[in-house]
């Protein structure tokens, strides 16, 4: 992978949580923007990107599963859509790495969240179950965290994986 698509992808992504992380949103200008890089890095760095059929496969899972857990409410639509074109930037054959990458810094995050919730909240948890009540629980629960700075640090450490493999 080419370093100065790395680390502009970084210094991207750190911009994207920083607001997200604010507010809660990320602009659709984003995937825009990632559409546009998609079709010039096709031309700078014809070597990693192509309009092959498995570049898009990884990008449109993405949409596909977003587009699924933001009608559950589980995650946000500027996510999936940020997510899909972020996977564009990323060369096809580095996909499955990054994927991992993400997994596990969600599992973490997303754990840890979970867990402070289950600790802060635990007395109202009791409550809840004695009495039955699920809108309780929902609300301790059922609350988005802002997940492009998960996406960050999935990043970090997806480049600390393929350290050998970026190219100065």
């Amino acid at each position: 992978m080419p370093f100065v698509v790395y680390a502009y992808l970084a210094v991207q992504i750190l911009i994207v949580a920083y607001h997200d992380f604010q507010t809660k949103k990320i602009s659709n200008k984003w995937p825009m923007i990632n559409i546009g890089f998609y079709l010039f890095f096709t031309m700078l760095f014809p070597d990693y990107y192509s309009f092959q059929i498995e570049t898009f496969i990884w990008p449109l899972g993405f949409f596909a599963a977003g587009f699924i857990l933001f009608l559950m409410k589980i995650m946000g639509g500027g996510d999936s859509k940020y997510l899909a074109s972020f996977y564009l930037l990323i060369p096809s054959q580095f996909h499955e790495e990054a994927f991992f990458s993400l997994a596990i810094a969600t599992t973490l995050v997303g754990g840890s969240v979970f867990t402070k919730n289950i600790l802060k909240n635990a007395d109202l948890i009791v409550i809840a179950f004695r009495n039955k009540d699920i809108n309780l629980v929902r609300s301790i629960f059922g609350k988005k965290f802002a997940f492009a700075p998960v996406i960050f640090i999935s990043w970090i450490w997806f480049g600390w994986i393929i350290k050998e493999k970026i190219l100065f």
